[in-house]
C-alpha cells in the first residue's frame, strides 16, 4: 500500500521552517518602560531621590495614622473607664450617706451595746484651784 501511494504521488519532502531570531523578551513591564517608554533610564535615575523621599513620606504618613487610631482607642478605653469609676464613687458615696445616717448608726451601734442617750447632757464645772 505504501508502495502504491509512492508510486501515485510522489512525496514531498517536508519543508523545513527555520525559525527566525526573535529578540528576548524584556525582563518586566518597567524595563520596557524605560527602554521604550517616555522616560529614559538617565531621567529615571534622576527622580530616583525624588521617588524615595515620596515613599519615606508616605510610610511617615500611615505611620502617623496608626499611631493617632491607637491614641484614640487608648482614649476612648479611659474615657468608659472613668464613667465606670464615677458610678462606683456615686453609689459609694450614696451608701456611705445612708449608713450615717442616725438611726442607721444607732442600729450598729446597738449590737456594740452603746444606746442613745435620753438625758440631755450635763454641764461639769470644775472649782479653779487657789494658787499661793
Amino acid at each position: 500500500m505504501n508502495r502504491l501511494l509512492t508510486d501515485i504521488e510522489p512525496q514531498e519532502e517536508p519543508e523545513v521552517v527555520v525559525a527566525e531570531k526573535q529578540q528576548p523578551a524584556p525582563d518586566n513591564f518597567f524595563v520596557s518602560f524605560l527602554s521604550k517608554g517616555f522616560v529614559s533610564t538617565e531621567d529615571a535615575t534622576r527622580a530616583l531621590p525624588f521617588v524615595l523621599y515620596m515613599a519615606f513620606l508616605g510610610m511617615l504618613y500611615i505611620a502617623n495614622r496608626h499611631l493617632a487610631e491607637k491614641n484614640l482607642r487608648n482614649i476612648d478605653k479611659y474615657g468608659k473607664e472613668v464613667r465606670e469609676l464615677s458610678w462606683d464613687y456615686k453609689s459609694t458615696k450614696a451608701d456611705l450617706a445612708f449608713k450615717s445616717t442616725l438611726t442607721e448608726v444607732a442600729k450598729r451601734a446597738d449590737t456594740l451595746g452603746v444606746h442613745v442617750a435620753v438625758d440631755p447632757p450635763q454641764k461639769i464645772v470644775a472649782e479653779q484651784e487657789v494658787q499661793k
